[in-house]
């Protein structure tokens, strides 16, 4: 079978022009019943390995997660696209970002979030051109910043062109067929999220428009059905089949010789089911992932991070993935703000078995994962900047999604996912927040006039307690302490609503606290070195140091809702000052002896400020609290289909 290729290429045609083509192409194709190879690059893609863009462990940086779609709009259409990012790069690299990841950008025919892949190997329309792509690799290595795309394994659009050719039915002349996974007759007992996978295809399933769960049944005696774990708009491939295979390890390729820095891959799980029962996760799905892992990592210093929430642990093992999501965790952030003291205890323990490979998060593009941040703690920034602190100086690798690092809010009114992926809040605009100049493509956060990346900028510099200051302080230490970024997790306790840990590389050793109580907290750390100083690395305006006892264990005061993070003793406290609430490095004069006695008359209204030993208040769980399909328990896969 030779593939007619039609790939657009830099300098070839421009992106609109050759959309244009390539659709006639396939129509005329349609319209005379050929059955020759659609319009599909399938031809093999040799691996040109080169050298490495970016400096070691630029990956257990801080990412954020950006929907190009809804990120930065450069030409008035009211969508964003990748020349929109490139000029916002320099933002990024002022918060401290090591690396983004962007939601799908392929050629696809949803027409938003990108996840119903009409073509591996192109830049969706909207967004560019692979010339323009090629450029954010360039803009973005030259800061220091990695790039890694979502990649969808699992299926493709009903538009897609081998799908197409396979809808002509079966025979020696239809190679494509078996590309997908079909069944002659309906197949029973098969359920998933509430739903049957199997469509009948003479329905014509792909036009429907409302919950595939309302789909109406086929009539009895129904015949050639096929197979869509996300619904009859996107047939899931058939990952049996080893040109299926082949074409998307010849894929990934196609991206990492342009210099692309890894891969999301999407719902891994779900690349072979057995049987209406053993459907999920099954061991030819991790064989499967693990192929993909090691096509990517074969590359120097590449990346990769699976979306796999039924066991996400299995799948940050090298064996399989090497890094996932940490689906069943992640809400313990969140509800540990809410003043859950079991969620602290969570937070405490996880890490002491956990591979530091896996990715956090307090929020993203799925409802089921949980609303934006501002939305779960009902727009209280005490408890907005604790939740964050804990998944940003924990291990792992901290996915932000974007807008979070300003406080922006979903959209309300809006169905499924679409209030989570609203355009980013860059001004206070209400018509385009600074989004776009002309018509944005979905209503633009309801907090915008507040809560925006000028605003909040602004604020920085008349209040460094502003959520965008933090973010960069927090970035900052995990940018600057190598112990945060990549260090052990060592001595983690929980005592009622105070977490504490300990982060150590090399000689670098770090103390965190957290204090997730809305009282005042007096706290015993043990496990520390006798008679090291406890020096200050956050905040600037709290104590200078403390001093460790003869036990190895030190008492200290804390704030409401705050963030206490100390070096203990190492050379670099020595000669480092502390990370300011400005997220950036602020020169201290005053010796500890003087700072103590500064602190023994400090009021306890300031965030981190030392006090005299009061007891530790516990408080009742915020009203608004949310539980997410994730947070049915550890590993629980989300009740309801993640909305494509």
């Amino acid at each position: 079978m030779k593939p007619l290729s039609l790939q657009a290429q830099p300098g070839r045609w421009p992106g609109k022009v050759s959309a244009f083509l390539l659709a006639g192409l396939w129509a005329l194709t349609l319209a005379t019943g050929l059955r020759a190879a659609p319009v599909l690059d399938t031809s093999p893609v040799a691996a040109r390995h080169g050298t490495a863009h970016l400096p070691p462990h630029w990956d257990r940086g801080a990412f954020m997660e950006i929907f190009v779609r809804a990120y930065q709009d450069s030409d008035g259409d009211g969508i964003g696209d990748l020349r929109g990012l490139i000029s916002r790069l320099d933002y990024l690299k002022d918060l401290g970002i090591r690396g983004i990841w962007l939601m799908p950008i392929t050629r696809s025919a949803d027409g938003d979030h990108g996840y119903a892949t009409t073509d591996f190997r192109d830049i969706e329309p909207a967004y560019g051109t692979l010339a323009d792509f090629d450029e954010l690799l360039r803009q973005a290595h030259a800061r220091g910043i990695g790039v890694i795309t979502d990649y969808v394994i699992n299926h493709a659009a009903h538009q897609h062109p081998a799908f197409q050719q396979a809808l002509k039915g079966p025979g020696p002349d239809n190679p494509w067929r078996d590309w997908f996974v079909w069944s002659q007759d309906a197949p029973q007992g098969w359920d998933i999220w509430g739903k049957n996978p199997w469509y009948h295809v003479a329905a014509r399933p792909w036009e429907w428009t409302g919950d595939p769960k309302d789909l109406p049944p086929a009539p009895p005696g129904a015949q050639d059905f096929y197979f869509g774990t996300f619904g009859p708009h996107m047939p899931d491939f058939n990952m049996r089949k080893p040109e299926v295979v082949n074409y998307h390890l010849d894929s990934l390729r196609f991206w990492l010789n342009r210099g692309l820095d890894g891969f999301r891959l999407d719902a891994v799980p779900h690349l072979v089911e057995n049987n209406a029962k053993d459907w999920n996760d099954q061991p030819e799905s991790r064989q499967l992932t693990k192929r993909f892992q090691d096509l990517i990592r074969a590359y120097p210093n590449r990346t990769v991070v699976c979306e796999a929430t039924a066991e996400p642990q299995a799948y940050g093992d090298p064996a399989v993935c090497g890094g996932a999501f940490a689906f069943g965790y992640v809400h313990h952030f969140v509800k540990a703000a809410q003043g859950e003291a079991a969620s602290v205890q969570q937070l405490a323990e996880y890490y002491r078995k956990a591979r530091p490979t896996m990715a956090t998060f307090v929020s993203n593009h799925d409802r089921f994962a949980g609303q934006r941040l501002w939305d779960q703690v009902g727009g209280d920034v005490a408890r907005y900047k604790v939740a964050a602190a804990g998944y940003l100086l924990q291990p792992g690798t901290p996915y932000i999604y974007y807008g979070e690092e300003v406080g922006q809010a979903g959209v309300p009114g809006l169905d499924g996912d679409l209030p989570l992926r609203a355009p980013m809040s860059w001004r206070p605009d209400a018509a385009g927040a600074g989004f776009t100049s002309g018509t944005p493509f979905r209503p633009v956060a309801p907090n915008v006039l507040t809560h925006n990346a000028q605003t909040q900028a602004q604020l920085q510099a008349q209040d460094p307690r502003s959520i965008l200051s933090f973010y960069k302080a927090m970035l900052a230490l995990r940018n600057t302490r190598p112990s945060i970024a990549r260090g052990s997790f060592e001595h983690s306790f929980a005592d009622g609503l105070v977490l504490g840990f300990q982060r150590r590389l090399e000689g670098e050793r770090t103390v965190v606290l957290i204090n997730y109580g809305t009282g005042l907290a007096s706290v015993r750390v043990p496990d520390l070195p006798p008679g090291q100083a406890l020096r200050s690395a956050y905040p600037a305006g709290g104590a200078l140091s403390a001093r460790v006892g003869r036990d190895g264990s030190a008492t200290l005061h804390l704030a409401p809702l705050s963030v206490r993070v100390f070096d203990i003793g190492s050379a670099q406290a020595q000669a480092a000052p502390a990370v300011g609430r400005k997220g950036v490095n602020t020169t201290k004069a005053s010796k500890a002896t003087k700072a103590t006695k500064a602190a023994k008359g400090a009021k306890p209204k300031q965030e981190g400020k030392a006090v005299k030993r009061p007891k530790q208040a516990q408080s009742a769980p915020a009203a608004n609290q949310r539980t997410t399909p994730s947070s049915a328990g550890k590993g629980a896969a989300p009740s309801t289909a993640p909305t494509r």
